[in-house]
């Protein structure tokens, strides 16, 4: 189980000045600033659960991950996982983690991924037959298993993210940490990962936090979701929830024979919208849905009211 209270963090930095002037007033004086990247987070996620963490750029979300992770303090505010510490990295907490970032690897681009793997097997002490049985299970769910005995430098970029997926549950954590696992995959390849992710979740349980900027990844993998924005979480439940949030509205998307467009209305003025519509253009097609996912996401973001 994860539980985090009252989580803070602050940066320090240095104000910039531009110009010659500014320069040189820091050489004399340099301001600094403090910037809160966590404002009092709140958080539990329970044995099996898979969440995602999203929000723009800046949110916070890879900084809480790091903190989970052990990776970075926090300035304040507790967080336990699995009954641990993160940041004083406790040995028996770092067998039981792992953290796969998608612009970051692991193994080594001029060595075969078997011989990372080995190096890994030895890392985190597992006994052979389930080294062995880890491998198979992986690589297959994977459809990897040809490409293990090649360098990892001469795989295609996808290769290569399932090649760090491998080497990240070989030890079969208990909690893992997915930072932007899909990012610069094409389609074909962030489906196979999806699926593969889906697989594992079902087959070993773990806590799981994925962060993502492709909603594809949220709607796949996650039944929960927790937003954020400028350091903190302005909305945390049911993903199906977001949907209700723009319930009682409708999304009307209209071809005419000049143009197409889209109208947001009440869902009780959808037979009166609906009707104006056929009597003002000369409309060709017409489709009527619920709000797109992504736009409710959008909105609760940027603060708006959803």
């Amino acid at each position: 189980m994860i539980e985090i209270k009252n989580l803070s963090k602050s940066f320090k930095s240095h104000k910039k000045e531009p110009g010659l002037k500014g320069s040189l007033k820091a050489v004399f004086h340099r301001e600094e600033i403090t910037k809160l990247a966590l404002k009092s987070i709140d958080l539990s996620i329970n044995k099996g659960e898979m969440i995602g963490l999203i929000g723009a750029n800046g949110a916070g979300k890879t900084t809480l991950v790091k903190i989970l992770a052990g990776i970075v303090h926090p300035t304040s505010g507790s967080a336990t996982v699995l009954g641990h510490i993160p940041w004083e990295r406790p040995n028996e907490y770092r067998r039981q983690m792992s953290l796969i970032m998608g612009q970051k690897n692991q193994v080594w681009w001029d060595l075969p991924a078997l011989d990372s793997f080995l190096l890994l097997k030895e890392i985190y002490q597992i006994p052979k037959n389930q080294y062995q049985k880890n491998i198979d299970f992986l690589a297959d769910t994977l459809m990897i298993k040809d490409q293990l005995k090649t360098q990892v430098r001469k795989l295609s970029l996808g290769e290569r993210m399932k090649i760090e997926l491998m080497a990240a549950l070989l030890h079969n954590p208990q909690v893992i940490f997915l930072d932007e696992p899909t990012i610069g995959l094409d389609l074909s390849a962030q489906k196979a990962v999806r699926h593969f992710l889906l697989e594992y979740q079902k087959e070993f349980s773990p806590i799981t936090i994925l962060t993502s900027h492709y909603m594809e990844d949220i709607k796949e993998l996650c039944p929960r979701v927790a937003i954020m924005k400028e350091g903190e979480i302005v909305f945390d439940g049911p993903l199906a929830e977001v949907q209700r949030m723009l319930g009682d509205e409708k999304v009307i998307s209209v071809t005419t024979d000049v143009t197409t467009f889209k109208i947001h209305i009440p869902r009780e003025n959808l037979a009166s919208e609906t009707q104006h519509l056929f009597q003002k253009h000369n409309v060709v097609d017409l489709n009527i849905q619920d709000p797109p996912i992504e736009e409710i996401i959008e909105s609760l973001m940027k603060g708006g009211a959803p």
